[in-house]
């Protein structure tokens, strides 16, 4: 009851939500509880509907719009063993499934990418490539050039580590802004309120973006 009643007041103390956020998790995490990445997805969609329509107008710039969970592994297999339970997010969002080479999309609603096994460094050296085979010459290698042939094409304004502070190479030229927040809650323990909690602190921070 008195979890309850905390939940509810962090819940309306939010009024600026991150538009996009990264979770950074592992495949011993997923294997630990399959299901929470299916209940984190939800509270997203929950507490972006209790935001929006705390407003009076339902702006759609006050909620999350998308959410991105990867999954680290040394073994990006065809069929993880928690892979039925990822696909169960595309009953009340749209899932982007990113598994090996194929991509996978279900469901309609709230955009949630779940990216297996994907390194940051390898999809720099693509990018590098596209261009090459492009042919663009030297004085053509702009930011742009290479944010137009990136495969996950948005900036995560927060990036959440749950159990430690190691991060992978996900994302590493789109979070260079993001805010960070770890908590040493592990994931199988991470609850509603340590989520609301994160979005209380990265509504307090005055974004700098590397000034």
């Amino acid at each position: 009851m008195i979890r309850w009643l905390y939940e509810k007041r962090l819940l309306a103390g939010l009024s600026t939500l991150p538009l996009h956020i990264c979770f950074m998790i592992t495949s011993h995490d997923m294997e630990d509880d399959p299901d929470k990445i299916v209940s984190v997805s939800r509270w997203c969609v929950e507490i972006t509907d209790v935001v929006r329509a705390s407003t009076g107008q339902g702006e759609p710039d006050r909620g999350i719009d998308g959410v991105t969970f990867h999954i680290s592994t040394l073994d990006a297999g065809e069929n993880p063993p928690y892979i039925g339970n990822v696909r169960k997010i595309g009953e009340f969002a749209r899932l982007t499934l990113h598994l090996g080479e194929s991509e996978e999309t279900i469901g309609q609603g709230m955009n949630v990418h779940v990216a297996v096994g994907k390194s940051g460094r390898e999809e720099i050296t693509e990018c590098i490539r596209q261009m090459a085979r492009d042919g663009l010459s030297p004085n053509d290698v702009t930011e742009h050039a290479i944010e137009e042939r990136l495969k996950f094409r948005y900036t995560p304004e927060l990036v959440i580590k749950t159990g430690d502070s190691h991060l992978t190479d996900f994302l590493i030229w789109q979070s260079v802004y993001s805010e960070l927040f770890f908590s040493d809650v592990n994931w199988a323990l991470f609850r509603k309120i340590d989520f609301l909690r994160a979005l209380r602190d990265y509504q307090s921070r005055i974004r700098r973006f590397g000034r």
